[in-house]
């Protein structure tokens, strides 16, 4: 069990040498962690310039545990040893902790840094990471970690208030500035309290205890009591640009979540940072909003993997149906904006941009049969996206985050017309798309005047809907809405719909019932759905073990540039390129088939024979690519010949072991059924001219998009022969 803490950046408006002073008074105890018992200094050096001062400090904590707990464990208090570099000259202070106690079953380890602003040398930033593995402990890991973790982001947060206390006090004495250092200094710039060097409290040198796993002990007495600022240090930036002036673009600023992403928990900081840098890592170029991570966090209560796993899905969804371009893109027809009964109406009393559906006005039925499923389906995904917009600008514009909306249904009119089955399948489609794409985006739904039949539709499409969301629901029988607890608790009175009651016009279409003359046909539905849904420059593929997909590009000119963008959907792909100077045969399709299996939603094509011999029919231009699930690949090959080139993605064979001779599982489920390994990529390619190539990925269409942000300068090989560019 392996639990890891990342601190986002916190800023003090102070100048470094002043929080080291700071941060100096809470040695050798601290009445404000109870838990931390005392501290000895066991090791001190300083450099012969006095610039540099390395401090070892033996610290012991009373970690709040179950009594029965710290029976089992035989011990009282739990050590750690602290590890700290002051390096004066550069103006950084370097900590590192870990536990003393239990150190072969329980293995603590965090490091914390104190150092200067990049963009105001009178501002100190500090930033902190730990990691908590738990290896063994006596049958209780599970408790111990729970315990660690709860102590350890308490601590975190009342580490907040430390360094600003002693900052206060430091005030309340006189001391408002601290000299720098320079080599002409032969004294120490940072008081030392003298208790420093005096022995602490006499305790017993028991072992740690599971509790004090919890780098909690590290963290609030290093670095969490330090790594963040209150009130008074707290940056108040009126801008984004100043929160995050001089912060490297892979870090999140503490006042930056604050301001934008709202009040989160150290951990939940913590996973919004750790998820940012894994996809910053694996999708490179191409990261999301931190808006739209945390909502998948929030959706899959901060579990990283599962929050990873439906965003990473998600990110290749929106790239495969370009649904980045939506609102620059899609029309709505006019069938649409007369009949469908719905529409952006101001916003709540929590500053909530607010959409009104008069559902029970709608013409489900005519809208279906006039425009069919996909366009229902991508008008819907429009009025989400431009949701996502609004909550952006009333971010801006009321101070606070924003990140959801609310919803007003208003079901007058309702009736067994609308559980019209077709009907009913689109709407559940629509559902099961925007809960996959779309989680935590609706902060409340407020259903209006439900009539007799709502339980009926309610039953048929609440299974669809996530638990997390249904909560979000107030369902209003008749005219309740008018009365306490009703609308006006929810929407300034001057905004409520006239439609309802209220005095505001609302522009929401009435609707009714569309022409049956505007009905078309099933093909031509079918048609147009296909066209709608397979309007991509991206291809699907899929790979089976012994059959590689291959894709043939022929090269007129020598010195053009291909270019590649791919995601691996599903499994490791090998991604290889090859030349010939011949035309291989006609792409022998999906040979898997003879063995009656197919490859649902992609395509193989073969195109290497397998009479061909490597080094004589053809040759390999790049080195061997090995690709993992999820990630995200672009690059580049300049050519050297004319000739036919062969892009190839194989399944990707796991080495055996070399320490035994047994046959590994997944090769034994190999022979017995080929179709468990199956592989998927998502790619598209393009030839350049060398003149129109500048080592920029700009032709490809993750560059223009919103939640995709290519690297804007690439490396291109300068050799005369091939040339790659691969970033994941």
């Amino acid at each position: 069990m392996v639990q890891k803490y990342q601190s986002p950046v916190r800023v003090y408006k102070h100048p470094f040498e002043l929080v080291m002073a700071a941060y100096e008074r809470r040695f050798p105890t601290c009445h404000l962690i109870p838990m931390f018992v005392a501290s000895d200094v066991v090791n001190e050096e300083t450099s012969e310039d006095g610039s540099t001062i390395r401090v070892e400090r033996r610290c012991a904590l009373d970690v709040d545990a179950p009594r029965l707990l710290k029976r089992i464990a035989g011990v009282d208090y739990v050590y750690f040893i602290q590890k700290n570099t002051l390096n004066r000259k550069e103006r950084t202070l370097h900590i590192e902790s870990h536990n003393e106690t239990f150190s072969n079953r329980v293995i603590i380890h965090e490091t914390c840094c104190y150092s200067v602003h990049p963009e105001n040398e009178d501002w100190t930033c500090f930033e902190q990471s730990a990691s908590l593995d738990i290896k063994s402990f006596f049958g209780f890991e599970s408790t111990v970690e729970k315990i660690a973790m709860k102590q350890y982001a308490s601590s975190i947060k009342k580490g907040k208030e430390i360094i600003e206390f002693y900052l206060r006090e430091l005030e309340d004495d006189g001391i408002t500035h601290m000299p720098r250092w320079s080599p002409f200094s032969c004294s120490l710039s940072i008081p030392r309290p003298t208790s420093l060097i005096t022995s602490p409290p006499t305790i017993p040198r028991l072992a740690i205890t599971p509790a004090v796993i919890i780098p909690l002990a590290c963290d609030e007495k290093d670095g969490a009591l330090l790594e963040s600022k209150q009130d008074g240090s707290v940056v108040q930036a009126d801008s984004l640009a100043e929160i995050l002036a001089g912060t490297p673009e892979d870090k999140l600023d503490a006042d930056y979540i604050k301001r934008y992403l709202g009040d989160l928990t150290p951990l939940q900081e913590s996973c919004l940072i750790r998820l940012r840098k894994w996809l910053q890592e694996t999708h490179k170029g191409k990261i999301p909003k931190d808006e739209h991570i945390l909502r998948f966090l929030r959706a899959r209560d901060f579990n990283m993997d599962k929050a990873r796993e439906i965003l990473c899905q998600s990110l290749t969804w929106r790239k495969q149906h370009q649904v980045d371009y939506l609102l620059e893109t899609w029309s709505s027809p006019q069938v649409l904006q007369d009949y469908y009964t719905g529409g952006w109406h101001h916003h709540d009393r929590d500053g909530r941009p607010l959409y009104i559906l008069r559902l029970g006005q709608m013409d489900t039925k005519g809208l279906v049969r006039a425009l069919g499923e996909e366009s229902l389906l991508r008008h819907v995904l429009s009025i989400n996206e431009e949701g996502l917009r609004r909550c952006e600008e009333n971010t801006k514009v009321f101070g606070r985050p924003i990140s959801c909306w609310t919803c007003l249904v208003d079901l007058e009119g309702l009736n067994m017309r609308h559980l019209w089955r077709p009907g009913v399948k689109a709407l559940l489609r629509i559902i099961e798309v925007v809960e996959a794409n779309y989680p935590e985006t609706l902060g409340r739904l407020l259903i209006l005047r439900a009539p007799r039949v709502f339980p009926v539709l309610w039953t048929l499409v609440s299974p669809f809907i996530d638990e997390n969301t249904r909560k979000k629901f107030l369902i209003y029988a008749g005219n309740d809405y008018q009365g306490p607890g009703g609308l006006v608790d929810y929407i300034d009175k001057e905004i409520i719909p006239d439609f309802l009651g209220g005095e505001c016009m609302c522009e929401v279409p009435e609707g009714g019932l569309v022409p049956k003359s505007m009905y078309r046909t099933p093909e031509e539905l079918e048609n147009e759905d296909v066209r709608l849904w397979t309007e991509t420059i991206y291809q699907s593929a899929s790979i089976f073990k012994g059959a590689p997909h291959e894709l043939l590009i022929e090269i007129i000119d020598a010195s053009s540039v291909i270019t590649w963008d791919f995601d691996v959907c599903k499994g490791d792909v090998v991604f290889n390129i090859y030349h010939s100077k011949r035309a291989p045969q006609p792409p022998r399709k999906d040979p898997l088939g003879t063995h009656g299996i197919t490859s649902p939603g992609g395509n193989n094509v073969q195109l290497i024979d397998k009479s061909w011999t490597l080094g004589q029919d053809y040759s390999m231009v790049e080195s061997p690519l090995t690709c993992k699930e999820g990630e995200s690949v672009q690059g580049s090959h300049i050519t050297r010949w004319p000739g036919f080139y062969i892009l190839q993605w194989k399944f990707y064979n796991m080495p055996a072991c070399s320490a035994t001779n047994l046959p590994r599982v997944d090769d034994v489920l190999a022979t017995l059924q080929v179709s468990s390994h199956k592989c998927k990529v998502m790619y598209y390619t393009e030839v350049l001219g060398s003149e129109d190539f500048r080592g920029s990925m700009t032709s490809l269409e993750s560059s223009h998009s919103g939640f995709s942000q290519l690297s804007a300068a690439t490396t291109s090989s300068s050799q005369s022969h091939s040339s790659s560019l691969i970033s994941r």
